[in-house]
């Protein structure tokens, strides 16, 4: 299990758990992190990637080094566990005891294990309309009828307007029309770019689709214009997206929870 961080404060804590741990961002991390800046790296495009950058490092770097059993990834904030807890339940001195150190024997049928999914058709009409009521002028049918509220509505909404299509259509024949359908047809996705993987195999088939892609659109949107968190880090909202679609297309998936503390709070 990677665990991947912005602040080096947290190394004795994630060690603790057995988890790998992964330094990105500015801050000086020693040696004894695992990072995204060294051999074939895109670190400098972190503020538009987020943790993909090191996926990215992972897929030209350390793949082949990965041992062939279940690979997986959380962060300072988020981690999985066996059961749903309540925000206000978890805290520093307990969160040890609510988060996985091994992938339970249950799981041993399935090739890959996602998070708990967002429901977009059961978020409330007027959420979206108190961030933007322009974009509804042409859809008034999404305010009244959730199922309208597909994830290609939420992209355009929260992402830009046609940016997710105009990224589909530079996508490999394989995927394009696939990846189109369930964008237009799905009302969640599997949320934070958190995935537990059986394989080595399945990770880097995963890559291997994922960020030629991703570099296709690099061409498109660039970086300068991006402005805001919605579209300045929209290379890793993309891949959050294709995340949920293509490992329930390619693998046999299940889910987990995803609970969330922050250790910031308690480790700076």
């Amino acid at each position: 299990m990677f665990c991947i961080s912005l602040e080096p404060s947290h190394y004795q804590f994630v060690k603790k758990l057995g988890y790998i741990p992964v330094g990105l961002g500015d801050k000086k991390f020693s040696n004894d992190w695992f990072s995204d800046k060294s051999g074939d790296n895109i670190s400098n495009k972190n503020k538009n990637y987020g943790e993909y950058t090191y996926h990215y490092w992972i897929w030209k770097n350390h793949i082949d080094k990965l041992d062939s059993k279940w690979i997986g990834f959380c962060q300072y904030r988020k981690f999985w566990s066996l059961e749903n807890h309540k925000n206000e339940d978890i805290n520093f001195q307990n969160l040890e005891s609510k988060i996985i150190t091994e992938i339970p024997e249950k799981f041993n049928s399935y090739e890959s294990i996602l998070g708990y999914p967002i429901f977009i058709n059961q978020f409330r009409g007027m959420k979206f309309i108190k961030k933007g009521v322009k974009f509804f002028i042409n859809r008034p049918l999404s305010f009244f009828d959730k199922n309208k509220r597909n994830l290609k509505f939420h992209f355009d909404f929260m992402h830009g307007e046609n940016n997710l299509e105009k990224s589909i259509n530079l996508l490999d024949a394989k995927n394009q029309n696939d990846f189109r359908n369930y964008v237009n047809s799905e009302v969640s996705f599997n949320p934070h770019n958190m995935f537990i993987c059986r394989s080595k195999d399945i990770l880097k088939s995963y890559y291997e689709d994922l960020f030629p892609w991703l570099e296709k659109c690099e061409k498109l949107f660039g970086f300068d214009d991006l402005k805001g968190f919605g579209k300045t880090r929209i290379y890793g909202f993309l891949a959050e997206r294709f995340m949920s679609y293509w490992f329930k297309k390619y693998t046999k998936s299940t889910v987990m929870p995803i609970i969330f503390y922050d250790i910031r709070n308690d480790l700076n």
